[in-house]
């Protein structure tokens, strides 16, 4: 019976030490309930939410983390003028110095200067940037192949422009790309939709415009307006955060041209009248790339000090193929769509990007179709 007794006791002793070795670290997956820690999170906006496109796409995923319970977040918006800049870095200090926040998320090519310098400040703080490329070993950097989204939106609004039994869409091939800014990633999308319209129409023209803003929908308008007006554009693609809103306005007041919207779903999101005039969204899926990100680090894969680039087969781009897509356009056209996306999905069609083109092959290439 001793012996019984010594036996037993030794068993529960092995389990409790085998317990406590296995235990979570602080700084690991592990807590209450299932086992999965629920992350504190504030992501900053340099701009503001409401832009229907980039910031509302990375806000969407933020909800979907926090309805199934596996965040909390705050989202700061920080306004996108030039007044609003000083505040960019403050605000990106404040949230590190609170100690507070599991991770500090942001975004844009413009917030890389003052992350690198507060992340350098706050080791231990951890930070998540999109659609942008820090340095320090604390950020995960997630980029998006927008060339690749790029040259679908390229195929399909040349396959469209020629198909003059639509309405509002005249005999002239051009098309007509509003851009936020001239900036490497602005020029990547531009890139992509020059070569994939090229691809299906060799004689196409592209009217290339930049607003020089995020948030100036009125003069995204009147750019858009002045190309479908003075150009023939009867489609005009807005890169530019809510400043594309406006293109989107000029589209519908025209009575005479299509919009194309831009990372979000903007049939999902514009008021119904300029959702019906918008034929399709290029996908930049930051939402979903934030999910996926979150579901890496439960893995226990945090890639920070990574630069993490998503494309089609991750589900980090794409094109929307329902809605008017599918209503609007004839079936040929769809047809040339689904075709480029197997295609660059495979590797078959290799696209340009502007990224790193010391050459100024996508300057070049979007001087030579200007109309």
């Amino acid at each position: 019976m001793k012996k019984l007794i010594a036996l037993m006791l030794a068993l529960v002793l092995s389990v409790a030490a085998f317990g406590c070795n296995n235990a979570p670290a602080d700084d690991e997956k592990g807590g209450e309930g299932d086992g999965a820690k629920v992350y504190n999170v504030v992501n900053l906006v340099n701009g503001n939410l409401g832009d229907k496109s980039f910031f509302d796409s990375a806000e969407s995923g933020l909800k979907e983390l926090a309805d199934a319970g596996r965040i909390t977040y705050k989202t700061i918006e920080m306004g996108g003028t030039d007044a609003d800049q000083p505040t960019w870095k403050t605000t990106l200090d404040d949230v590190s110095s609170s100690g507070e926040y599991d991770l500090v998320i942001c975004g844009t090519y413009q917030m890389p200067e003052y992350l690198n310098e507060i992340a350098a400040k706050y080791p231990n703080q951890k930070y998540l940037i999109y659609d942008s490329e820090a340095s320090q070993p604390n950020v995960v950097n997630i980029n998006y192949k927008q060339n690749d989204m790029g040259y679908l939106v390229g195929v399909f609004a040349a396959a469209m422009t020629t198909e003059t039994s639509v309405a509002n869409i005249n005999e002239q091939a051009v098309v007509g790309f509003v851009g936020g800014v001239d900036s490497p990633v602005i020029n990547d999308f531009l890139y992509g939709f020059i070569q994939g319209a090229q691809a299906t129409n060799a004689d196409i023209k592209v009217d290339t415009r930049y607003v020089n803003s995020y948030t100036d929908t009125a003069t995204a308008k009147e750019l858009a307006l002045s190309m479908i007006n003075d150009k023939g554009c009867d489609i005009v693609w807005g890169v530019a955060g809510l400043s594309g809103n406006g293109a989107a306005e000029a589209a519908l007041e025209s009575g005479k041209a299509w919009f194309i919207g831009v990372d979000s779903d903007q049939e999902l999101t514009l008021d119904a009248e300029t959702a019906a005039i918008t034929l399709t969204s290029g996908l930049k899926n930051i939402g979903q790339s934030l999910v996926w990100f979150f579901d890496e680090w439960d893995a226990g894969n945090g890639h920070f000090g990574e630069n993490i680039l998503l494309g089609i087969n991750e589900g980090g781009v794409g094109i929307v193929t329902d809605k008017n897509f599918a209503k609007v356009a004839p079936q040929g056209v769809q047809d040339k769509v689904n075709e480029a996306i197997k295609a660059v999905s495979e590797g078959t069609i290799q696209v340009g990007t502007a990224i790193g083109d010391e050459t100024g092959a996508a300057e070049a290439l979007r001087e030579s179709v200007r109309p």
